[in-house]
């Protein structure tokens, strides 16, 4: 690449092309120097599009990282479908766009058999989920038969046409963007959908300093168009796998569960955690814990993801809607009366940390510190 704020993977691995049947190798984590320059990179072109959502930025990265899938709640107009486009453009990899309607129809999303009259056989045409980022525009606004479309494609990255499987490309997210369900036009997401997206975000509306950033640098032409990729899909892979090799101690693993378990036994709540809830709240708090800077989790990483990862999937008793609690508030009593060791926790993953690696640590490559919770790398 000629572009000299573009980072290209080190070592082996290619671009992915979300073609079926393609084959990668496995890739191997990156040093932290390399780790923190690729994820400022990223934060920074999103960051140059989307005025004053640094927070949403970094979730969208963390969930990226973490190999989950991103739902994108608010109203119309917000910007959701701009931070998944951004996102997207950032990596140099295959993006697709689904604008899902009332008539759209599951092969419109994961592909169709066709006859070829010149082979005499049937060729599978891929479909637009063919691809490394997935954007699913308004995804409530399809039925649920269209919905489920998507289901096998999140959980196990394949797709299942006439009998035969389609594996689809590394790395692979979607990122979908949905109005809220009081909007004229919508299908509510069964619960099956829901537990496949690792989070559940809301824009929210930008405050008066951004809003005049955006006024100013959108009146004319979109920043978007100036973007180019600030990382290939090689490199990102390797961050992924950054990721995996984070540490969590078992204390953390502990708490984890007993957040889950404590979900479960909530008078208010009828429908808890799942236990892919509760692994994608660990996967998520890796992720977290590499952007800190750490080379391993803290129950204090796992307390700052688990609104954004568990709010979506609680069904609340009908009771507790009528007296005006939500998810965030009930999960957010959870959280403060679950017992936590941080200090053990801490101790056991530095031991286990330093007794699997002599080399240098995420926070010595310029993240925040451990203690830094908040800070955007």
């Amino acid at each position: 690449m000629s572009d000299p704020g573009f980072i290209e993977g080190p070592g082996p691995g290619g671009v992915a092309t979300g073609l079926p049947g393609s084959q990668q190798a496995a890739p191997e984590p990156l040093s932290p120097e390399v780790f923190s320059s690729a994820a400022r990179a990223i934060l920074d072109a999103v960051n140059g599009v989307i005025d004053g959502k640094q927070e949403t930025a970094r979730t969208a990265l963390m969930v990226l990282l973490a190999q989950g899938h991103l739902l994108l709640e608010d109203v119309p107009g917000v910007g959701k479908t701009m931070l998944a486009k951004t996102l997207a453009r950032a990596i140099h990899g295959s993006v697709s766009r689904i604008q899902f309607t009332p008539d759209l129809l599951p092969s419109d999303v994961t592909g169709v058999s066709m006859y070829n009259q010149a082979s005499g056989e049937f060729e599978f045409r891929p479909g637009p989920v063919f691809a490394n980022l997935v954007i699913g525009d308004e995804i409530n606004r399809a039925s649920a038969k269209t919905q489920s479309a998507l289901l096998e494609c999140m959980e196990e990255s394949q797709v299942s046409v006439d009998g035969q499987v389609y594996p689809l490309g590394a790395p692979f997210m979607v990122l979908a963007t949905q109005n809220p369900v009081e909007m004229e036009g919508t299908f509510p997401l069964p619960e099956a959908q829901r537990d496949r997206f690792m989070a559940r975000i809301s824009m929210g509306y930008p405050d008066r300093a951004a809003e005049l950033d955006m006024l100013e640098a959108h009146q004319g032409r979109s920043p978007l168009n100036d973007l180019r990729p600030v990382v290939d899909t090689a490199l990102l892979r390797r961050m992924i796998a950054t990721v995996h090799a984070v540490h969590v101690a078992g204390p953390v693993k502990e708490y984890v569960v007993d957040l889950g378990q404590a979900t479960r036994s909530h008078p208010d709540i009828v429908l808890g955690a799942s236990p892919r809830a509760l692994l994608h709240v660990l996967r998520a708090a890796k992720a977290h814990a590499a952007l800190a800077g750490q080379d391993f989790v803290l129950p204090d990483d796992v307390a700052v993801v688990a609104p954004d990862i568990l709010a979506h999937r609680l069904l609340l008793d009908r009771r507790a809607v009528l007296n005006g609690k939500d998810a965030a508030s009930i999960l957010a009593g959870i959280l403060e009366r679950l017992p936590v060791d941080t200090a053990a926790s801490r101790a056991a993953a530095r031991r286990a940390a330093s007794a699997g690696s002599d080399g240098p640590s995420l926070s010595s490559a310029g993240f925040s510190s451990p203690g830094d919770q908040a800070r955007v790398p």
